[in-house]
């Protein structure tokens, strides 16, 4: 199904599939990147049962399967945020039914959602993702890239240097040396195809613009984005998800949920960025029982 949105420079097409049948618990999926599309959520498939709940799929603009103006201007937080208001008004969905759930990425849009729009919500989801880009920042020079092997390191900042971000070598070293240790736990020769799917349909352009060139650590337009007092403000019942291997400090995560008013958190222990892949369990249950609560 395709949504025409309003944007400042004119009405595109976004695209949403709805699975599931229960009408008073729907759950808008918004995705990471910017610029990665769907495809990762489709473990909801295989773990959850359409009884359960409602879910839907969503690429936002300038993803896969909907419209990609290449305009810059419109690769901000803020024009996400109304194209998300526009989604919601167009699936007709409300506080009796609406939930958000938002992961990497769509963390942050959802965060930034909830601040404006909350009164349309029955719950929200926060699915790793830091409140705080810097914070993130850091946790990958502290933490995370002292772990790694300070030859590779040593030799992934030198090209980051040289802004040579489309060398192979570039991906060859973090590959081996982070995503298969933080973005998914397994070979990433072994990565579900719907996930290799995904990474291989990601906007780059986008991608580099608002995150930067990988997911170690952030240095696009989001690096300075830091939430974390306002999440406060949010009061809607919100589940917030970190995994200990993720590139996302999960003790991080565990003191968001402690400041919001209405906050829970869950833990997954084998999990890392994807962890709806690699503790898959733990993360469906986890968002099963959750909503069971409300």
């Amino acid at each position: 199904m395709q949504i025409p949105v309003q944007t400042p420079a004119g009405t595109f097409n976004v695209w949403v599939e709805e699975h599931g049948s229960r009408q008073d618990c729907k759950i808008l999926l918004l995705h990471g990147g910017p610029g990665a599309n769907h495809a990762y959520f489709r473990s909801f498939e295989d773990h959850i049962s359409p009884d359960e709940l409602s879910w839907i799929y969503y690429d936002q603009l300038g993803s896969r399967a909907s419209d990609a103006p290449e305009i810059d201007e419109l690769w901000t937080i803020d024009r996400f945020v109304d194209e998300v208001e526009q989604v919601r008004i167009a699936l007709g969905l409300d506080r009796d039914n609406f939930l958000l759930l938002g992961h990497s990425w769509g963390g942050i849009l959802a965060i930034e959602y909830a601040l404006k729009y909350q009164q349309h919500l029955k719950g929200l989801i926060i699915s790793n993702m830091m409140a705080s880009c810097p914070a993130y920042q850091r946790y990958a020079d502290e933490v995370l890239g002292p772990k790694m092997d300070q030859g590779v390191l040593n030799r992934i900042r030198e090209l980051e240097a040289q802004g040579a971000y489309d060398a192979p070598e570039y991906m060859e070293l973090l590959i081996p040396h982070h995503y298969e240790l933080h973005v998914l736990r397994k070979p990433a020769d072994r990565w579900p195809q719907v996930v290799q799917d995904g990474f291989e349909h990601t906007n780059q352009h986008i991608y580099v613009k608002m995150q930067g060139p990988s997911e170690f650590g952030i240095s696009g337009t989001l690096a300075d984005w830091d939430r974390f007092r306002e999440l406060a403000d949010i009061t809607v019942p919100t589940l917030v998800i970190g995994a200990e291997y993720d590139t996302m400090d999960p003790r991080y995560m565990e003191k968001m949920a402690v400041q919001l008013p209405k906050g829970t958190y869950l833990y997954c222990p084998e999990g890392s960025h994807l962890a709806m892949w690699d503790d898959p369990e733990v993360y469906h249950r986890g968002i099963i029982e959750f909503l069971q609560g409300l």
